[in-house]
């Protein structure tokens, strides 16, 4: 499906023929973004770790993001439909804090994610139970949003938004998912390793759930293949994701209609297959910390469609600067896409190091396996005053008042990161 937020976007050098050129990862290195002349892609590079304190569990999350805008040979111009958000401190309170990425799609995918990506933070921050009772908080503040949107003056009737959102409340970590991007955590076992615990599910007609609830609302599932009648109808089978190596997945279609083929069962948006059972009501997940918790991932399915979450894990794992794991995994993400593809999807993807306050010392994400553990982590700026940021917005620090409001460079790049040196071209 593809997308990370709206406004980022970039031109690409043509080549002789015409064609745009696919973005490249720079100076030959495996992994890795980095900073060009400009004339290839621009990446928006920003030197600071973002850092927040949770001080009722003594806890310090330490996250980076990014987000970079797809290749589409047709369309070379095409906006980045993803978006993202990060506000800590929600209502002032220390211990609350909101990390959400939001995948756009159809015509006006990047105007629904937009939309949904400021309006599901403040009606979460409005909502008094949220401290309380953050999941029927995220079940009130979802559907209004998805009411508000229909009622707005986005043409939402075919677009929409998935969207994946994680609410940190002390020593506890509340996941929202509608549609198909994920959020992951990494759970160290006994043995020193890293696994990868989903702290969401794909909602997809892959999911014998899933397909058996959107049946009874009356859709029909067929891959395109079977709607353009190359293959049986009437083969109500596909495996699962894993297995799905024609990229023909199962879709939903309104009876006796070529329409709207959505590869995903819910989503923020969509008010056609709304009526076939594409609804805006979240799954949510709750997990307790624990001192085996390393750190989570929030991302789009641009990452995940050819990344396993174990592989996003281990890759993470790599690395003691969060800015060189998101680096990492947009490179390898856009080379697998290009390997499988002629273009790559939007991708989205936010970090956060969860380290022990103040008894830890700073205890290191790195190499969990082999002889050498990256131990040196960066000195961070403690992180104590609100924070919202927006992608392709705005990024403001409301203690420092109103007028400090700035709008961000993101709107003029497809990449949002903040790189360690050693992922800058010299």
């Amino acid at each position: 499906m593809g997308c990370v937020y709206g406004k980022c976007c970039c031109s690409y050098k043509t080549s002789s023929d015409g064609e745009a050129d696919p973005p490249s990862n720079g100076g030959g290195r495996r992994w890795g973004i980095n900073r060009t002349d400009g004339r290839d892609h621009h990446v928006l590079t920003e030197d600071v770790i973002g850092t927040i304190d949770v001080p009722s569990c003594h806890l310090r999350l330490r996250y980076a993001f990014l987000t970079q805008r797809g290749f589409y040979p047709d369309s070379p111009e095409k906006e980045n439909q993803d978006c993202f958000c990060i506000k800590s401190h929600i209502n002032d309170d220390p211990n609350l804090h909101f990390f959400g990425v939001f995948d756009g799609h159809g015509e006006f995918g990047a105007q629904c994610a937009q939309f949904v990506e400021k309006r599901l933070i403040e009606v979460l921050s409005g909502d008094p139970s949220l401290a309380d009772d953050p999941v029927e908080a995220y079940n009130s503040a979802f559907l209004r949003v998805n009411s508000e949107l229909h009622e707005s003056e986005v043409d939402d009737s075919m677009s929409g938004t998935t969207a994946i959102t994680a609410i940190v409340s002390g020593d506890t970590l509340f996941v929202a998912n509608v549609g198909d991007s994920r959020a992951v955590i990494a759970v160290r076992n006994e043995g020193g390793g890293v696994i990868a615990e989903d702290l969401s599910s794909d909602q997809t007609p892959f999911r014998k759930d899933e397909y058996e609830r959107v049946r009874m609302c009356g859709a029909r599932v067929l891959s395109v293949d079977q709607v353009e009648g190359n293959k049986d109808p009437n083969i109500q089978h596909w495996g699962n994701e894993e297995s799905d190596d024609e990229g023909d997945p199962p879709r939903l279609w309104v009876q006796n209609e070529i329409k709207p083929g959505t590869a995903f069962t819910r989503s923020v948006g969509d008010s056609v297959a709304e009526a076939i059972g594409v609804v805006a009501v979240p799954e949510v997940r709750v997990v307790k910390f624990s001192p085996d918790h390393l750190f989570f991932v929030v991302a789009s399915d641009g990452v995940f469609e050819f990344l396993s979450s174990q592989t996003v894990v281990n890759m993470v794992a790599e690395f003691a600067d969060p800015r060189d794991a998101c680096s990492a995994i947009a490179a390898e993400s856009y080379r697998l896409w290009l390997e499988h593809e002629n273009r790559t999807d939007d991708i989205t993807i936010i970090i956060v190091h969860i380290q022990d306050l103040p008894s830890s010392g700073g205890r290191a994400i790195g190499r969990m396996s082999g002889n050498n553990f990256k131990t040196s982590l960066l000195e961070a700026e403690k992180g104590s005053a609100e924070r919202t940021i927006f992608s392709g917005s705005e990024i403001h620090n409301p203690r420092r008042g109103s007028s400090s409001e700035l709008q961000s460079a993101v709107d003029r790049s497809p990449a949002c990161v903040a790189p360690s040196p050693t992922h800058c071209s010299s």
